[in-house]
């Protein structure tokens, strides 16, 4: 992956402003979004400084690299794996449901879906974001699930409904297909519900053994 950036090498008067609080996490939240619309190529110091309303060179004193940067939008908010947790907190017969609910929950939230969005889109061209969604689905979001459940075959079970609720924010968030992308969120969870409940509750095939 190339660091060279022409507007990494422009350098102006600057440094950090005294008494200003919140810059670096301004920066971070410019950055996601940045990354998240523009890709890693696209996204740049002067224009991610711009969102923010800071000098360039505040970013270069936070974050030193445009790679350094990138590497920290893509450590996830601390409430997602809290928020999937409480998810399956319910009856069984309501994971489903919740699962979805919670899931899509978490894109909707700007405080949450600018950072999956990024780690999705850069996964799609860059090997770094590759390796960070690869982590977050099989060993974070499949192993939250895995744990939560009482079924046969959890990890199985996990995967099956991770797989579904990953096509659906591909198709309504990332790619934006319609009518996906513009369905009320009420109804894409009722459309996605029962598949999950069946995947995290229901029969499966005998011949379906954990992977």
């Amino acid at each position: 992956m190339t660091t060279g950036n022409a507007d990494e090498d422009d350098r102006r008067p600057g440094g950090r402003r005294p008494g200003q609080s919140g810059t670096k996490d301004a920066i971070l939240a410019a950055a996601r979004e940045q990354f998240a619309a523009k890709g890693y190529a696209g996204a740049t110091f002067r224009g991610i400084a711009a969102q923010a309303g800071v000098d360039p060179a505040l970013v270069r004193h936070f974050f030193g690299t445009k790679d350094q940067l990138f590497a920290a939008t893509l450590h996830l908010p601390p409430e997602v794996l809290h928020r999937l947790q409480q998810a399956f907190e319910c009856a069984p017969e309501d994971m489903g449901e919740r699962f979805a609910r919670t899931y899509l929950g978490l894109w909707e939230d700007p405080a949450t879906g600018a950072a999956l969005m990024a780690i999705m889109r850069t996964a799609l061209t860059n090997d770094q974001g590759a390796d960070l969604l690869r982590d977050f689905l099989q060993g974070r979001l499949v192993e939250q699930v895995a744990s939560s459940l009482g079924a046969d075959r959890p990890r199985l079970r996990a995967l099956l409904a991770a797989t579904q609720l990953v096509g659906a924010v591909m198709a309504r968030y990332v790619v934006r297909i319609e009518p996906m992308a513009s369905l009320a969120i009420d109804d894409v969870v009722a459309l996605l519900a029962p598949n999950l409940q069946h995947y995290l509750t229901g029969d499966l095939p005998d011949h379906a053994h954990r992977p």
